[in-house]
């Protein structure tokens, strides 16, 4: 009697399983209730439902900058990534350091200095609203896109480890994500991202134990990883093509996350909420902290994947239909047999999209009133109008998401996907940031010309790109697996029957579109700065005459002229009575008395 390959087959939940899952749908809901009906009395704000009225504490807003980074996509599709081709992903963990510091001393002096809190805003006090308008279009654009793909991944693990329809699954799983996300506004968000990141961490950490165990220990592992070709991390190759190199995972990932955790409004609507800067700055050093060891275990998981199926590839064998499905069958092969711990799995999967889900949902709502709906004005404004509409707006999306599954279910690799939809217009936001902050001469022109010059080019490569991979011109081909072992189980296959597939050698010139699709955020963002430097400088660079200095980083305050510099200090009471500028209404803001006057040069000694 030969043995099976997985002593937990696919479609035996138990119970148990059941109800750890139901539980940790339970909390979030509950989570949701309690900031939506009992937490404040009162009525509540736009601010409150937006920012947590600014009171947020360091360590949840770094725990939910955590759960909210690592979706779905990550627990899924890094494991994924590592048993294809290998650990060289894992780069980003210690890279992570520095994005933290560049974040840190580059973009958060800004945004506190000139009390930003929607991100966006920013380019329209540096730059003019047509910027604003084009890059908060492009975000919004952006999200819509991706959106649905993080909330679809946990419904495929719980589909392949319990047969349910994916659909069935998703629908339920976002509604829950859409209820408490409307109730409880950015309080409820955080907390529930607490919790899930708790359990995101948890799940993870025991799934690898006990796979460590059952293989025979570290050294068992390693030894079969580094049979297998899985441990290279410092491929050094300096072709741009290949998928994943040193160079790739450390300034091709320095860029995407940097404009993913530094520049989207998901994010930035934390790092502001929190009361002073400090306390933003401490929060993203926790955050890097468990960023690191969460995606370092996550790297890890998939070394041990491919250790445990180093003989005998699942996916050769047809038991698993592609690599992002090959966790949840490891989980139902290790752990299958406690009960209660494949819903525990689950539950981390889903506790780090829903996550990522609710964190988006908020910030989307609040920035689609903001930009897109309040400028109208269809109704009076008041704080409960704009929170009764951000609900609707939030509603809207989720059913969106919901509907958006049956289209992604279609997608190939997950990871490939989500970082080439994000990098159309990801380079295209870092660039603008950056020129802004580090160029003072640049100009509105720049600017516009700069941002949409990046989305344009970026869009062609990866059209072209697209086409490539359709017609099988590029392609990345994983790493060999075995399946010398498979007779054990029962399967009657050789090596023979599973060609090594080969990248195709074109001897042609260099062709853009095979560049690796990790390079398209590094590529958007220097486009940007080709385009705006030149444009600025022939249209006639920033009037440094009338320039506030708080709208550059404190890092390059030394470019600055005396004249700009002495900017900060001098009151123009005169020209301010003989010009006088309305007071903008601001819905993210909660003291416009102190906007108003930074807006408009008051004496305060910066950063």
């Amino acid at each position: 009697m030969v043995k099976s390959i997985t002593a937990n087959p696919q479609g035996q939940f138990s119970v148990e399983d059941y109800t750890v899952f139901t539980i940790m749908l339970g909390i979030s809901t509950a989570i949701g209730v309690y900031f939506g009906f009992f937490q404040k009395k009162e009525k509540q704000t736009t601010e409150e439902y937006l920012l947590g009225g600014r009171k947020m504490k360091t360590f949840p807003i770094a725990i939910s900058l955590i759960a909210s980074q690592l979706s779905g996509v990550s627990i899924m599709s890094v494991p994924a990534e590592m048993y294809s081709y290998g650990a060289q992903y894992w780069i980003i963990a210690p890279t992570m350091i520095l994005i933290t510091m560049i974040i840190n001393y580059i973009f958060v002096p800004v945004f506190y200095n000139n009390h930003i809190t929607n991100c966006y805003q920013y380019l329209e006090d540096r730059f003019s609203p047509a910027v604003k308008k084009f890059v908060t279009f492009t975000y919004v654009l952006n999200i819509y896109l991706i959106l649905p793909i993080f909330i679809f991944i946990p419904a495929l693990a719980f589909s392949q480890v319990t047969g349910i329809n994916i659909h069935l699954i998703n629908g339920i799983v976002c509604g829950v994500c859409i209820f408490y996300t409307m109730l409880g506004g950015i309080k409820a968000v955080v907390w529930t991202d607490v919790v899930q990141g708790m359990i995101m961490f948890v799940s993870c950490f025991l799934v690898v134990v006990i796979g460590v165990a059952k293989i025979g220990g570290l050294s068992e592992v390693f030894e079969r990883a580094a049979a297998g070709n899985r441990l290279e991390i410092f491929d050094m190759t300096l072709d741009s093509t290949t998928r994943q190199t040193f160079w790739t995972a450390s300034v091709g990932n320095l860029f995407l996350w940097t404009g993913y955790l530094g520049l989207s409004q998901s994010c930035v609507q934390r790092i502001v909420s929190v009361p002073s800067m400090s306390h933003a700055r401490a929060a993203l050093w926790i955050f890097c902290a468990g960023f690191i060891i969460i995606m370092t275990l996550n790297c890890f998981t998939g070394i041990v994947i491919f250790a445990k199926y180093f003989d005998c590839d699942p996916i050769k064998v047809g038991l698993v239909q592609k690599a992002d499905k090959l966790l949840p069958f490891f989980v139902q092969d290790v752990v299958g047999n406690l009960k209660g711990m494949p819903g525990v799995f689950i539950s981390c999967v889903f506790s780090a999209g829903l996550s990522t889900m609710s964190a988006n949902l908020n910030s989307l709502a609040g920035l689609i009133y903001e930009d897109y709906i309040r400028p109208f004005k269809l109704f009076k404004h008041t704080d409960a109008s704009a929170n009764t509409t951000m609900k609707l707006l939030i509603l809207v999306s989720g059913v969106y998401c919901i509907a958006m599954g049956l289209i992604v279910e279609q997608f190939g690799h997950i990871l490939q996907m989500v970082v080439t939809i994000a990098s159309v217009t990801q380079g295209a936001v870092m660039g603008i940031f950056c020129l802004g902050m580090l160029w003072p001469w640049a100009n509105k022109h720049g600017a516009l010309w700069g941002s949409a010059s990046s989305v344009i080019v970026m869009s062609w490569i990866i059209a072209g790109a697209q086409v490539a991979i359709s017609n099988k011109e590029l392609t990345y081909p994983p790493k060999p697996t075995s399946v010398d072992g498979c007779y054990e189980y029962g399967f009657n296959v050789t090596a023979d029957e599973f060609p090594t597939l080969v990248a195709p050698q074109d001897e042609a010139e260099f062709s853009i579109y095979k560049m690796s699709f990790v390079w398209y955020s590094t590529v958007g963002t220097f486009m940007v700065f080709l385009v705006g430097i030149p444009v600025s400088y022939f249209t006639g660079s920033q009037d440094m005459r009338n320039f506030r200095p708080k709208l550059i980083s404190p890092l390059v305050h030394w470019l600055l002229p005396e004249e700009a510099l002495q900017n900060d200090f001098s009151m123009k009471a005169e020209n301010e009575k003989l010009n006088p500028e309305p007071i903008k209404e601001w819905t993210f803001t909660a003291n416009e008395a102190e906007k108003y006057k930074d807006r408009h040069g008051v004496i305060e000694q910066t950063l």
